[in-house]
């Protein structure tokens, strides 16, 4: 079934689990005013309006008709787009759409016992991908759509640490709200539900720095004073007294399944309006909700953990990177992590394999592996990689704590005092990664992403290593392990034509390998010539297995861009050659040099772009030739002409010099 996604950036998923490429001009626009209306008529003067903020061109009516009739082409046998009257209305299931679903779990959970609602309120929560319409271009549509949805979203997240207050799952609630309120601090009702739990587990010097901050928010950017309900929070913690809970639906519990905390015997519950003042427990009474101690956890004389996957047998290169990863190792004192950071096909996984096969003698207490998945739909959660890791180290299921920030601490306490290695695979964000960093000497994480995931550098402290093209000696070597070095040696200019041809990246020299030895009757010439035409060089460098083509991998890393970089990135297809410069690249995109500078950063973080020296911008053969496809399948002939307009008005001003 399609899936119809507007809980983040706006997605649709056909039945084989491929997202229909939606660009990021106002198709993306049309397709999600469509989706927010599924099943209903929205009138083409409606679209208009919102797909251009009031503020239409003359020929918007055309415009829409033709993405409507794109649209109609890409869904094909997957939704119907129908006219009816003067509009159009999308025909799907409901149930498709992540706005419905989301709101259906929350309905319910708000009619379920709480520890029930719990579970639910989570699953809504967690269909969230980030801001709603994040890549959606047009102020007006965002207003119009988003607002509902964020409103709804802090609803939801506020009935979520209602229900954990009332079943006394304090830490859970803090980790459910710090990470939105440091995001979004204006929210008053979330910051005190925040301090209310922070107060009743004893932490009442977080709970007024909560208040302090949120009235500082409050102040510069609006120039208001909290109101009642967070004030009055704040006088009953200052006093430490019972907060009141506000009132969220479900009832209280009955006989039978019992709250999460035990209360001690000689106290009674709390009403269901209040919580109570912080409790001292003995260890026998902590609540389930907090880890016990990793040392009453750690198995007896554990096997040593041994998840690193094979190494890849015919591995060459990468003297140097290999050389700098190992003075990571020698370093006093030595970092927790190090980033092994490159383009899609560059081989990053592969030498982090290999490095961490050869070192792990190092660390005898076992290593730990994850694929994050940090570039597909869904990334692995932290708390998920967590809860299995901890299953890995002994912890039995039972015991394993809810909340991610509970099993982070357990996590680093399991490992305190064990020399492992942990490589965590794929990783989209520094956020993803940080919950499953060690905090002591002796385990040290390696992780690799198509990212540099600089706030690992800034706020961690972690080493970084960049993977790019093989040397040149290096991707013959490849293709000689592969095809034999004896047909290297006799077809040697082919091959050095080959090698160039895909970049001297591994990725595309082993498809390239495997297509030869699958036909035996051709030459590294014949095979050359075919990767000499880019319309095709793409698609010839691609596998049976479609996660295995270099287009695949440049598609992931495409699709985590912003919508701003993005473009940028599809425009300077319509350039030629290896690089471009800063000046040229903003005349191209028609906008001025401080947001030029910021996209070309994300390009060159996303290892889409290499910064050289002089304000110039170098790129690989395969990444042009994939922004020309791009350029050419979702920029419209009119605006193809305009950025080159510009591009030759600019080099011509060159040209001439000032005066």
């Amino acid at each position: 079934m399609v899936q119809l996604r507007l809980l983040g950036p706006v997605e649709i998923e056909v039945n084989n689990g491929r997202l229909l490429s939606l660009g990021a001009g106002r198709l993306r626009t049309v397709a999600a005013i469509l989706i927010s209306e599924v099943n209903r008529v929205i009138p083409v003067g409606r679209l208009i309006d919102l797909a251009w903020d009031a503020d239409p061109p003359a020929r918007a009516r055309g415009v829409v008709h033709n993405h409507v009739h794109r649209l109609r082409q890409l869904l094909a046998g997957q939704a119907e787009i129908a006219t009816r009257g003067g509009g159009y209305v999308l025909i799907a299931d409901p149930c498709a759409v992540d706005v419905n679903r989301f709101r259906e779990l929350v309905s319910g959970a708000r009619e379920a016992e709480p520890w029930t609602a719990v579970g639910q309120l989570r699953q809504a929560l967690g269909l969230w991908r980030g801001e709603a319409l994040a890549d959606v271009p047009g102020d007006r549509v965002r207003r119009t759509l988003g607002v509902g949805l964020t409103q709804a979203r802090v609803a939801a997240l506020q009935e979520l640490g209602g229900k954990l207050l009332l079943l006394g799952r304090y830490g859970e609630v803090a980790t459910e709200l710090t990470a939105h309120l440091a995001e979004h601090p204006l929210h008053e009702e979330l910051t005190a539900l925040l301090m209310r739990a922070l107060q009743a587990s004893g932490r009442q010097a977080e709970a007024l720095g909560h208040y302090h901050r949120t009235r500082r928010h409050l102040k510069n950017q609006l120039g208001i004073d909290p109101g009642p309900a967070l004030s009055e929070t704040y006088l009953a913690v200052l006093d430490g007294k019972p907060a009141a809970v506000p009132h969220v639906a479900g009832r209280p519990p009955a006989a039978g399944p019992r709250p999460a905390v035990p209360y001690p015997a000689d106290r009674p519950p709390p009403s269901v309006g209040q919580v109570p003042s912080a409790v001292p427990l003995s260890v026998a009474q902590l609540p389930s909700a907090v880890p016990p101690s990793a040392a009453h956890l750690r198995p007896a004389a554990p096997s040593p953990v041994a998840q690193l996957p094979p190494a890849i047998a015919d591995f060459c290169g990468r003297a140097r990177e290999t050389a700098a990863l190992d003075e990571t190792l020698d370093r006093v004192p030595g970092p927790a992590c190090v980033v092994v950071a490159g383009g899609g096909g560059a081989g990053k996984t592969t030498l982090a394999v290999h490095w961490a096969h050869r070192i792990k003698a190092e660390f005898p207490d076992g290593q730990l592996f994850v694929d994050l998945r940090g570039f597909e739909r869904p990334p692995m959660r932290p708390g998920t990689v967590l809860g299995r890791f901890l299953q890995v180290l002994g912890v039995p299921d039972a015991t394993i704590p809810d909340s991610e920030a509970e099993r982070s601490a357990l996590y680093r306490s399991l490992l305190a005092g064990r020399r492992m290695l942990v490589v965590l695979d794929n990783a989209g964000t520094a956020e993803q990664v940080r919950p499953l960093l060690p905090a002591t000497p002796g385990t040290l994480a390696v992780v690799t992403s198509r990212r540099r995931l600089s706030g690992l550098m800034i706020r961690d402290g972690a080493a970084l290593v960049t993977v790019g093209p093989l040397p040149a000696d290096d991707a013959l070597e490849l293709l000689g392990s592969a095809l034999g070095r004896q047909r290297i040696a006799a077809e040697g200019a082919a091959a050095r034509e080959l090698v160039e041809r895909c970049d001297r990246l591994p990725l595309a020299l082993r498809i390239a390998a495997a297509r030869l030895m699958a036909h035996v009757g051709w030459s590294l010439a014949d095979w050359t010539k075919k990767l000499a035409d880019e319309r095709h060089r793409l698609c010839e460098l691609s596998a049976a297995d479609p996660d295995l083509s270099m287009e695949a991998g440049l598609s992931l890393s495409y699709r985590a861009l912003s919508s701003g970089a993005a473009r940028l990135f599809r425009l300077l297809g319509l350039v030629p050659g290896p690089d471009v410069e800063v000046h040229a690249a903003a005349a191209l995109a028609g906008q001025d040099l401080p947001r030029t500078r910021r996209h070309l950063a994300e390009l060159c973080e996303a290892h889409l772009l290499e910064e050289q020296a002089g304000g110039h911008f170098a790129r690989t053969g395969l990444v042009r030739v994939y922004a020309g496809k791009l350029v050419a399948s979702e920029e419209s002939p009119a605006d193809r002409d305009l950025a080159l307009r510009r591009l030759s008005d600019h080099a011509a001003g060159v040209r001439t010099g000032p005066g």
